[in-house]
């Protein structure tokens, strides 16, 4: 007895099917338009309008023939260098304060986000009038205190306007990642804690051997993150000091519009398109950091 074997004839797909496909995929194109519309009168644009204005090389050799041009590369690396770590050192210490399981660290935590959550233009500009050398309120209160008549130049003296622009950056910004600090600590299990108590571990040797390898990778990343971003903050620089006194405290973020103010937009582009040596390798080791997960 023999088994017979039926083949079942495979059906072309229906006229009706492919044109739902088809109303679909159209509708599809429909609804994406106005995304892509927008985001190349926005974005394609303007980036492909700068690159354009950028291939003139007459004004690379003007750029690096102004000596604020040069002064703007060494405030910039310094701006970097000292606010990014400044801030992340005293991240780490206030993260584990604010780790602290007391009702009254909560509520000072909750003051601490504020300077964070309020909007950086209002809160800037009440730094530059209190920092005002003749009527802010730091120099007269010390004239009030300690007799002091002539108080600090802290807008008018190029290095002292620098590190008010340093301290408002990490002022600005210092919330945010000790935040992001206090969320690395929290995942760590408390049982390893204990464990070194009884073996009678100290404070330092519990951070050295615990909380330190548990945080390198978040510590690193973010760090890697804030550069990032602190080499593109234009209002901790420009609204306190506008780059002054004598444009002489401007970095990468805020030269382009001293260019510009002055009618020269091949050169603001010109700076703009400088500093990508800077921030396009970060972007990279950035995104090549994150793409390879959490044991990166």
């Amino acid at each position: 007895m023999t088994a017979t074997t039926m083949a079942v004839p495979v059906s072309a797909p229906s006229s009706a099917t492919s044109g739902q496909t088809r109303d679909r995929a159209l509708w599809g194109a429909i609804m994406l338009a106005p995304y892509i519309l927008v985001f190349a009168v926005m974005v394609v644009y303007p980036v492909a309008y700068g690159f354009w204005l950028g291939l003139n090389w007459n004004s690379y050799r003007a750029l690096f023939a102004d000596p604020i041009f040069i002064r703007t590369i060494i405030n910039t690396i310094l701006f970097l260098f000292i606010a990014v770590n400044l801030k992340f050192l005293i991240a780490l210490w206030l993260s584990g304060f604010f780790v602290a399981q007391r009702a009254w660290v909560r509520v000072v935590l909750v003051l601490f986000i504020l300077p964070w959550a309020v909007p950086s233009i209002p809160t800037i500009l009440s730094f530059r009038v209190m920092l005002n050398p003749e009527t802010g309120m730091i120099n007269s209160q010390l004239f009030q205190w300690f007799g002091i008549v002539e108080g600090p130049g802290w807008l008018t003296d190029p290095t002292l306007a620098f590190a008010s622009s340093i301290m408002v950056h990490i002022w600005k910004s210092l919330p945010f990642w000790t935040l992001i600090l206090v969320t690395g600590r929290l995942a760590i299990a408390q049982d390893l804690y204990e464990a070194a108590s009884v073996d009678g571990a100290s404070k330092w040797q519990q951070f050295k051997f615990i909380t330190w390898p548990s945080l390198a990778t978040l510590y690193v990343t973010s760090t890697m993150l804030s550069m990032i971003w602190t080499l593109g903050d234009f209002n901790s620089v420009y609204l306190l000091t506008g780059g002054g006194p004598g444009d002489l405290n401007h970095v990468l973020a805020t030269l382009g519009i001293r260019y510009m103010r002055n009618n020269n937009l091949d050169l603001g582009i010109a700076s703009i398109i400088v500093a990508m040596p800077l921030i396009l390798p970060m972007v990279y080791f950035m995104v090549k950091r994150l793409s390879k997960g959490p044991d990166a």
